[in-house]
């Protein structure tokens, strides 16, 4: 894969085809290759690219291993470099609160949003909460518990799924992955990942697609992320936390045609806005 520099680090993505972009952002201790089903399942219009978050997949680790603010930079920079003129937006549980960041702060890099099974749209986590984030952001505590609970967050049934997640296990025994991802975790912690003040300003056309039976961003989640978010729509999907890695055509069911319309929305705004009273040189 090739990589490209930011001003935190290098990161690695994958780019197929030509036409409209959209981008996919995968969970934490997850990589790329969660998305290949929707991506095959991509009609020819779209350019599809797929990011590796830092330590994950094979984008290199950083000195400073960053949480959700520090990976909207990043995302904002590698939208900047490949394709400026925006994109739609695809991101699972931690890529999907980046991506929600980035249409509150950069919305004309966003043209579209999918968000799968993301938190911050919720009441603030309660002292259980807090302290399981709080182990998860211990490298060692992670490492030991993660066969469990892939076990449980995945609800695997699909080879994807058994795919999923034996690569985040196998990401939490290396230093770097096990380091990228407890920083993640630790940022759950911090009081910027609650979105539910600023998500009432996110205008690109939204659909939320969660797992019926995940059990750490439940569906009352995707509820409550549909109420703040005016216009979208709230599809539930039989799997667990990675819908994706599960039944890849059921989201691209809702990604297609959403795709094709936040395009063609944007085509037509930039139709209709009035032209300068100066010519195109300025003059």
């Amino acid at each position: 894969m090739p990589t490209i520099s930011t001003s935190l680090g290098q990161v690695a993505y994958d780019s197929r085809g030509d036409g409209d972009p959209v981008v996919f952002l995968a969970s934490g201790g997850h990589d790329s290759h969660d998305f290949d089903g929707l991506r095959d399942l991509l009609p020819d219009r779209f350019r599809s690219i797929a990011i590796d978050w830092p330590g994950h997949g094979e984008s290199p680790g950083w000195p400073e291993s960053p949480g959700e603010v520090e990976l909207t930079r990043m995302v904002a920079e590698v939208l900047d470099a490949l394709c400026p003129g925006g994109a739609v937006l695809v991101g699972n549980s931690i890529g999907g609160n980046v991506s929600a960041r980035l249409a509150i702060t950069r919305p004309n890099l966003v043209k579209g949003l999918m968000i799968i099974d993301s938190s911050g749209f919720e009441r603030p986590l309660q002292l259980a909460g807090r302290l399981f984030c709080s182990l998860m952001s211990r490298p060692t505590f992670l490492r030991g518990i993660y066969p469990m609970f892939s076990l449980a967050y995945m609800r695997a049934r699909t080879d994807a799924d058994h795919r999923a997640r034996a690569s985040a296990i196998a990401l939490t025994r290396r230093p770097v992955g096990a380091q990228a991802l407890s920083a993640m975790w630790h940022s759950f912690t911090l009081p910027s990942h609650d979105l539910r003040a600023q998500a009432g300003q996110i205008t690109a056309p939204t659909v939320l697609v969660w797992g019926r039976h995940d059990p750490i961003v439940a569906p009352k989640c995707g509820e409550a992320a549909h109420k703040l978010i005016a216009g979208s729509r709230l599809v539930l999907v039989d799997s667990g936390h990675a819908p994706q890695t599960t039944d890849p055509a059921a989201v691209a069911a809702e990604l297609v045609p959403l795709a094709d319309s936040a395009f063609e929305l944007a085509r037509s705004n930039d139709d209709t806005e009035p032209a300068s009273p100066l010519g195109r040189d300025g003059r």
